[in-house]
């Protein structure tokens, strides 16, 4: 077992890392970089290749509890925040990668976008989907969280959004814990508000889709909007 001090400079991860490209540096080297040292018993090397061998793959190491990871010896507090937060940010790039790609061209497609995200919660989820011309998604941002009421979601809320992701159309979204998406009188309501405002914006209201259990509900397809 060599100490990281023993090891030639060259090849050291992080000298590896300026010299060769990103692709041909080994995960536990890239793990070694976030974890920046060891221990006395340990070199900062030999610690990541345990970390990746506990958990096997990336994908298992990037989802482990922070308590868990704690449980290794060698990881405390602060190495186990760096590394899960080194692993949050991947996941927000592949995220915006994969946002800029979507095409919500049917109810249909945002129901299955969406679904994953909304059918299980326990609350209701107000989610607003802002397009560019082209009809490719720009941005999605949950605006609300609970019952929903007219005095709460306000136009203005759902428009700035818009202006600020200079936003062509919007599709609004939200999910019914019941698993039953039929619309109450306060979605509907809700609805014709946030459609009117959109005309008088020059900002349209594509459609408001309820996520139920399986199913969904369409205000463009029932000729609502």
């Amino acid at each position: 077992m060599f100490m990281i001090k023993e090891i030639p400079i060259e090849e050291r991860p992080r000298e590896r890392f300026l010299k060769y490209p990103k692709a041909a540096i080994s995960n536990h080297e890239l793990i070694a970089i976030i974890l920046r040292t060891g221990s006395r018993q340990e070199s900062v090397i030999d610690l990541a290749k345990r970390v990746l061998y506990r958990y096997d793959n990336l994908k298992a190491l990037s989802n482990a509890p922070i308590k868990d990871l704690m449980k290794i010896r060698g990881i405390g507090t602060s190495k186990a925040i760096e590394l899960l937060a080194a692993f949050e940010l991947g996941k927000r790039v592949i995220k915006e990668s994969f946002v800029s790609q979507v095409k919500l061209h049917s109810p249909e497609s945002i129901f299955l976008f969406l679904k994953d995200d909304l059918e299980m919660k326990t609350q209701e989820h107000f989610v607003a989907l802002y397009l560019n011309t082209k009809g490719e998604l720009v941005k999605k941002e949950t605006l609300f969280i609970g019952s929903l009421n007219s005095s709460l979601i306000h136009p203005r809320e759902l428009f700035k959004h818009a202006v600020i992701n200079s936003a062509a159309t919007i599709i609004v979204a939200h999910n019914h814990p019941s698993g039953d998406p039929t619309p109450s009188k306060q979605d509907i309501d809700i609805t014709r508000i946030l459609y009117k405002n959109g005309k008088m914006m020059d900002i349209e209201l594509l459609d408001h889709i309820i996520i139920g259990k399986d199913r969904y509900y369409s205000f463009k397809e029932k000729g609502i909007i």
